[in-house]
């Protein structure tokens, strides 16, 4: 499916800064709205990229688009959603955040195909991955990166639990340069050799193709090593436990 020739975004928050500059740091689409409400992020668009316009008017950017990118946060989703009015068929992309999809069509009133997707900050340089739930409009994200097309509202949630391990990514990071640091070595130096060894370990996971996780886990895991030692003493002292349970728990918060 070709890319739509303007796209509106309703919200102007971090996850729309990051779509507008993916897809117009080499131009996909010809033209941009971004809705004023968020007037910082919004300014800074306008003045960055001739191809964005900004309204005060949120029905006026769905008046005046082929697509629309609902990116509102989820707590004032429902009282902006229910003002607006869609045609028929327009295309609709919802990136608002544990928002159950037919909840989603009931606020939007109107007989229109829904994706919804979960872009992450990285699509602001074309990368990563994006879960897609509907690919009727998954060029879109093809364009910033790849697209995981999700079959089933299952597949989706699942994907959008995983996708809450970003900030305890950079805390595990950030708990190691602390640790670092108490024993002497200087923080500067525990970040400048923890980011390269953790996008090499992504690098390889990229690289691995089909081979399971754990099987790269104990490639990497001497036996009688250290890193052997500090998986075990991760699992046997509740690691894995601990992960798992604050995945089921914010699962059943995504299903609502």
């Amino acid at each position: 499916m070709s890319l739509p020739q303007k796209t509106g975004f309703i919200g102007a928050g971090t996850i729309a800064d990051t779509m507008v500059h993916g897809l117009l740091a080499e131009p996909a689409v010809p033209q941009i709205m971004v809705s004023l409400h968020g007037r910082k992020i919004a300014a800074k668009l306008t003045a960055e990229f001739p191809a964005v316009l900004a309204s005060g008017d949120n029905q006026a950017i769905v008046d005046g688009c082929d697509a629309v990118v609902l990116a509102i946060r989820p707590q004032i989703a429902e009282k902006v959603i229910t003002l607006l009015r869609f045609r028929e068929c327009q295309k609709v992309i919802s990136v608002v955040a544990a928002t159950d999809r037919l909840t989603l069509l009931d606020w939007i009133g109107a007989d229109l195909r829904l994706t919804q997707a979960i872009p992450l900050p990285f699509v602001a340089r074309r990368k990563g991955v994006t879960a897609v739930f509907d690919p009727d409009t998954a060029t879109i994200f093809a364009v910033l990166g790849n697209a995981v097309e999700c079959e089933t509202k299952v597949e989706y949630d699942l994907l959008a639990a995983a996708s809450a391990l970003m900030a305890t990514y950079f805390g595990i990071m950030h708990r190691t340069t602390e640790w670092l640091a108490e024993n002497g070595l200087p923080e500067e130096k525990g970040r400048a050799y923890l980011a390269p060894l953790f996008a090499g370990l992504s690098e390889t996971a990229l690289a691995a193709g089909n081979v399971v996780f754990i099987e790269i886990s104990k490639e990497y895991a001497t036996k009688g090593g250290l890193n052997e030692q500090v998986f075990r003493d991760y699992e046997e002292h509740g690691g894995t436990r601990a992960l798992t349970r604050a995945l089921d728990k914010v699962y059943k918060r995504i299903m609502g």
